[in-house]
């Protein structure tokens, strides 16, 4: 479950919608609400620009998915070891992306952000809109941003960031399937090139898959020629499991039987990931390799709250390696 829907509400799509369904959405709004149209509501526009801005981008929403708006904002959750969540930070390096500051998003950035969508080709020919090097397509509707030039080569500078530094965060299937906070301790550097420690609590949200990405801005070793702290970027790895294989949203679970489990049937139970104990029964044979699937049982859909794959079983027999004379002539009369 989402912790807001408020930008999913900006759009008109739901919080399960996929990247295409965004872009869709955000350029029949544009079209609407841009101030050169008949229908034209700067403010509208501006809300609109900065939700897609958020959306269309993986990382910031899973930011968002997770943790709201100011946190999205902010390029991820920031921590004060001595308030928790919600202190620290206030503009700079960690601040929005198109320069407005954590809430000041501003007619320039979605002008900034709509030229770069246009350009892009993802307004179509029939928008009305062309662009010519050098020129914005908005007139006088923005007024005083003149002087952005073309949007994408204008007069918007943008304060160049440190690259992000990416760690391994290995998480088991029981977490993953359930949800977790998990605690990092950072060795950082200081302005003054001390060593400093700063505890990360890093949110996981339940049916993450391996190589999500959980970005934290303005968190690492501070670099002094960019007068900022590098952007730490946790990447989710998935740890082996004994039992159970994950296949994108199903669970795959191999159970050993032995041969007269596999001729006379059995009656078991099983852990599952999330801690649920599952029964498991069959009176008929079981042929070699055959499996079956149990709907609903499986790996949480981190972006369909309350639904999950399957649980498939397949069945691992065990056949002797040899028979004795008399079991063969038991087998020859049974058969």
């Amino acid at each position: 479950m989402v912790a807001e829907q408020a930008l999913y509400n900006r759009l008109g799509v739901s919080p399960d919608a996929n990247e295409n369904e965004i872009k869709k959405a955000y350029r029949k709004m544009a079209l609407k609400y841009h101030p050169d149209k008949p229908t034209g509501d700067t403010e509208k526009f501006k809300e609109i620009s900065e939700a897609f801005d958020i959306l269309s981008d993986q990382d910031k929403r899973a930011i968002y998915d997770q943790y709201g708006l100011e946190a999205a904002r902010k390029g991820g959750p920031q921590f004060d070891p001595n308030a928790g969540f919600g202190g620290g930070g206030s503009g700079g390096a960690g601040g929005h992306p198109f320069g407005g500051g954590f809430g000041g998003f501003s007619a320039a950035d979605a002008s900034n952000i709509f030229e770069q969508f246009a350009r892009g080709g993802g307004m179509g020919d029939d928008s009305g809109f062309h662009f010519q090097s050098g020129g914005s397509p908005f007139g006088s509707a923005f007024g005083g941003f003149g002087g952005m030039g073309g949007g994408m080569g204008g007069g918007h500078y943008q304060e160049p960031e440190p690259e992000p530094v990416q760690i391994n965060l290995p998480v088991t299937l029981e977490d993953l399937a359930k949800g977790v906070t998990k605690k990092m301790k950072l060795n950082r550097k200081g302005p003054d090139g001390s060593k400093e420690e700063k505890i990360i609590e890093i949110g996981i949200k339940a049916g993450w898959k391996e190589g999500t990405k959980i970005t934290f801005k303005n968190q690492g070793d501070y670099i002094p020629s960019l007068r900022a702290r590098q952007t730490i970027q946790f990447v989710i790895q998935e740890k082996p499991n004994q039992f159970f294989k994950r296949d994108g949203n199903n669970l795959i679970y191999t159970l050993p039987l032995s041969f007269k489990e596999s001729l006379l049937g059995f009656s078991k139970v099983i852990d599952n990931v999330d801690g649920r104990r599952i029964p498991l029964s069959r009176s008929s044979p079981i042929q070699p390799n055959s499996e079956d699937k149990y709907p609903g049982l499986g790996f949480p859909i981190s972006k369909s709250p309350g639904q999950k794959g399957d649980l498939i079983i397949r069945y691992k027999i065990d056949y002797p390696l040899s028979l004795t004379p008399e079991q063969k002539e038991m087998v020859s009369k049974t058969f």
